[in-house]
């Protein structure tokens, strides 16, 4: 009986590395032929944004069954085990029943919604959508599985599997009976449309209280858009067509790609070979360990755009070179550390910032542009600091020596080429954002399996296996934020709130400092994934009315969501750093505070400078 679940996770990991890696294959084959052959891989658009659509929900059933969904779980932190038993219990629960449903909302979804039948290549997309139901069915099982009952308590996952089914009545009737479904159905909908809404308040408070407890967001954010569109009365499968059309978006694609190259590049000797290029560079000079820790940091997170995948890859290798090596304080090295990991999501090809185009259709490449200046001014801020630190503690420097500098950046160069290769291959128009995401996982494959062989090639499973559950975890949260956001807008929210924020609020500067003091907070307590979804939908009207520059306000708001990351009580960053270097969750606060200064003040620099954001664009 125990080989019948290794078989079936090996089959599953199997066909999720396979959809990877056709999705990096796909575009480049596409580049490939359209630049030097003018043709092109039949059907390859489709085949790109539906292998993106099975690779969604297979790493999101990987994702669950490791336990690796983004959460705030700020219970994880206490020492009463009693305590995080009961909330993981819930946790499971909530999780078990919400899925069920997003499950039974996916085969109501692909019988009416997918009629006709499309053929994709010769595959038909009815197919590639049959990864919803499976995959959320799987995910549903796993959160039973995983709630920690015992004895006669283990049959509440299986009552809230049921209990999910029997919410889904309203989808499963549809599935039955299509649009002419009997009376007595009907009138078990507007039950269900009633119930939601007049239940909405604490259903909401109850979602609110499993978040700080550690549900996974994509769950949390999932069950609001449940609760608002079957409470104004709309059909609940509404949320599958929305999974549906956020994970087939083109926009979307470079997501995992990008994020297989950062977890090429951090599972490689890449982060040695750079760090010892950057010391023999700047060792002489003050603080030149300093530079050289934030700017491997803001390398690694520009591609991956993740600052946990940075604090958790290179936070081991940098803490010894700095701390030990250098004599810099452990306190002022793990501040910095923390600090630097989303340092680089001002920089290109930063998935932030490709989500921030898509979801306002702002030119990314203008985005790109814009947020380099305001990168700069954040790193300056942190380098400069370094430097203080390290002229007041007097930390050693070596000599400049040519020959090992010249030897060192020989080293090294084929992973410093990489963001030229791939800024001269978009800004030029030669290739795609998808092509340089595809190009990006490539080149960093060639380079560290094949050039430096530091990953063997039966190593690269093991790769795939480390990026899979981030990829997850991400497109998990943005398919369902997908959904929320649809309500945010088919309600006319942003308007509204835009009509009202302008009626009380008539400076420009003052409603600047205000969006700064809530994207401040909204920063450490959500991801900015689905902040980006979600809240970005909310203020994008606004900063129209206020005569805002768009390309400004994306920079505005992808620079608080950074200082957001290390904002107490919930900043992401604090969690993941005190996890990683093994401090309590307030002392690495407190080590950090001197920096949240720092990116505060660039915050405020960038905000009231437009400049700063709108310089650059102005060459493109």
């Amino acid at each position: 009986m125990r080989k019948i679940p290794v078989f079936l996770r090996k089959f599953e990991r199997g066909i999720c590395y396979f959809s990877l890696a056709c999705l990096a294959l796909l575009p480049a084959a596409e580049a490939f032929l359209r630049v030097f052959f003018h043709s092109r891989v039949p059907a390859s658009p489709g085949l790109i944004v539906h292998l993106l659509l099975a690779l969604g929900l297979l790493a999101g059933m990987i994702t669950t069954g490791e336990g690796d969904h983004l959460s705030i779980g700020l219970v994880q932190y206490s020492s009463n085990e009693k305590l995080k038993r009961i909330f993981a219990a819930g946790s499971g629960l909530l999780s078990a029943f919400t899925v069920t449903i997003f499950a039974w909302c996916s085969v109501s979804f692909i019988k009416i919604y997918l009629s006709p039948v499309q053929m994709i290549g010769f595959i038909p997309d009815r197919v590639f959508a049959l990864a919803m139901p499976i995959g959320y069915a799987v995910m549903a099982f796993r959160f039973a599985r995983m709630a920690p009952f015992r004895g006669k308590a283990r049959i509440l996952p299986a009552l809230a599997v049921l209990l999910g089914t029997v919410c889904s009545l309203p989808a499963i009737f549809k599935f039955l009976w299509g649009f002419d479904i009997p009376d007595l159905a009907y009138s078990v909908n507007e039950a269900f449309f009633f119930l939601a809404w007049r239940l909405r308040i604490p259903a909401l408070a109850i979602l609110v209280l499993a978040a700080l407890a550690g549900t996974p967001l994509f769950v949390v954010i999932g069950a609001t858009a449940l609760i608002f569109i079957q409470g104004a009365g709309g059909e609940i499968d509404v949320i599958s067509n929305q999974i549906y059309t956020a994970l087939t978006q083109n926009s979307f694609v470079a997501i995992p790609l990008f994020t297989l190259a950062g977890f090429f590049l951090s599972e490689s000797r890449a982060g040695e070979r750079l760090m010892l290029c950057f010391r023999s560079l700047f060792g002489w000079f003050p603080g030149g360990m300093i530079i050289a820790a934030v700017c491997m940091c803001a390398f690694l997170t520009s591609f991956t755009g993740a600052s946990g995948v940075t604090i958790l890859a290179l936070g081991g290798i940098l803490y010894l070179a700095l701390s030990e090596n250098s004599a810099y304080p452990p306190k002022f090295t793990i501040g910095l550390l923390t600090a630097s990991g989303s340092i680089g999501i001002l920089f290109p090809p930063s998935l932030p910032i490709i989500l921030v185009g898509a979801t306002t259709r702002t030119n990314t490449i203008h985005l790109f542009l814009g947020g380099i200046l305001p990168g700069l001014v954040l790193v300056a801020g942190t380098i400069i600091f370094g430097i203080a630190v390290s002229v007041k503690t007097k930390v050693p420097r070596e000599p400049f020596r040519l020959k090992k500098a010249g030897a060192a950046l020989k080293n090294s160069l084929l992973e410093m080429l990489l963001p030229l290769f791939l800024i001269a291959g978009y800004f030029s128009g030669v290739l795609s954002l998808v092509e340089i995401g595809a190009a990006a996982a490539i080149y960093a494959f060639a380079v560290e399996a094949l050039v430096f062989r530091d990953i063997r090639l039966r190593d690269i499973r093991r790769v795939f296996a480390k990026a899979v559950p981030l990829i997850g975890g991400i497109l998990s949260i943005l398919a369902l934020a997908q959904a929320l956001s649809y309500y945010i807008v088919d309600t006319q929210g942003p308007e509204r709130f835009a009509r009202w924020i302008q009626g009380a609020i008539s400076s420009k500067y003052v409603f600047l400092l205000i969006l700064n003091i809530s994207l401040l907070v909204i920063g450490c307590l959500i991801d900015i994934f689905s902040a980006i979804l979600i809240v970005l939908p909310l203020i994008f009207p606004l900063g129209t009315a206020y005569g805002i520059d768009p390309v400004h306000l994306g920079i505005i708001f992808l620079i608080n969501m950074e200082a957001g990351f290390l904002t107490p009580p919930v900043g992401m960053n604090l969690f993941l750093a005190s996890y990683r270097f093994r401090k309590p969750f307030v002392e690495v606060a407190r080590y950090v505070f001197p920096f949240l200064l720092i990116q505060m003040a660039a915050v405020f620099i960038v905000t009231y400078v437009p400049v700063l954001s709108t310089f650059l664009t102005k060459f493109y």
